[in-house]
């Protein structure tokens, strides 16, 4: 089976987030919207979206603020409650190219086992100080991983096999913040999950809201890195026998 729904974190994105519904929905897609304790008119917003959209959008709303990580991992474990195989990730905030949403599902269609995660194409609006940073992580996940695997960690443009990743989520307590995407997909490639990349356009647009916190969202990502490192480490005669084993 290959039963997909979109998943989406929405923080106080009442701009952009009815747009993002219309996407996947285009698509033939379920959605999940998973309000992560938004203030009173972006949850007005969504409780208007949920009339709308009727069976076709289940609207998940947690009591207070969770980060992204904690909104993703309320709303993959829900969607397999709800019967789902698979989860499509995007962002709420219209930085996703949707209109690359087929090609994320074709492939996923092909490699239902795999996770398939956007490595991210920008123009020249992406602010220097993020893409250098992106490039920091990078490193770290190589050296963690032992490989050059993983193009991106950082993209939360994604499909997801939701038996394996909720049954890490489960298992493992995990970054409730921006460090929840390149924590899982590091953790989920020490599991020898299989990875694919689709390269796709990222926007960051003039009027767009951001949750990233430059201090506190980087020191996070610096301890996750601190954490990985000390995982890779306990793995390592593991992940050097898989470099070697036929």
């Amino acid at each position: 089976m290959h039963k997909v729904v979109a998943v989406i974190p929405c923080y106080d994105h009442a701009q952009t987030i009815g747009r993002m519904v219309d996407a996947v929905r285009a698509h033939q897609l379920d959605a999940i919207v998973v309000d992560d304790g938004s203030h009173a008119a972006c949850a007005e917003v969504l409780d208007g979206l949920a009339r709308l959209h009727g069976a076709s959008m289940t609207l998940l709303r947690l009591a207070h603020n969770q980060g992204k990580g904690g909104a993703m991992m309320a709303g993959l474990q829900r969607a397999l409650a709800l019967g789902y195989t698979h989860a499509l990730q995007i962002d709420a905030d219209g930085q996703h190219d949707v209109a690359d949403i087929p090609k994320f599902l074709a492939l996923s269609g092909e490699q239902p086992d795999a996770v398939v995660y956007g490595a991210a194409l920008y123009d020249d609006c992406v602010p220097k100080a993020r893409l250098y940073g992106r490039y920091a992580t990078h490193v770290w996940v190589w050296i963690n991983t032992l490989s050059l695997d993983i193009r991106d960690s950082m993209c939360g443009f994604r499909v997801y096999p939701l038996a394996p990743v909720v049954r890490l989520i489960q298992q493992t307590r995990l970054g409730r913040r921006m460090d929840f995407d390149t924590e899982l997909l590091v953790r989920l490639h020490w599991q020898g999950l299989r990875l694919t990349c689709q390269p796709t356009r990222v926007r960051y647009p003039a009027d767009g809201v951001s949750h990233f916190k430059l201090v506190l969202d980087n020191v996070l990502i610096s301890r996750m890195h601190a954490r990985m490192l000390a995982g890779m480490l306990l793995r390592l005669p593991r992940l050097l026998w898989r470099k070697v084993a036929p």
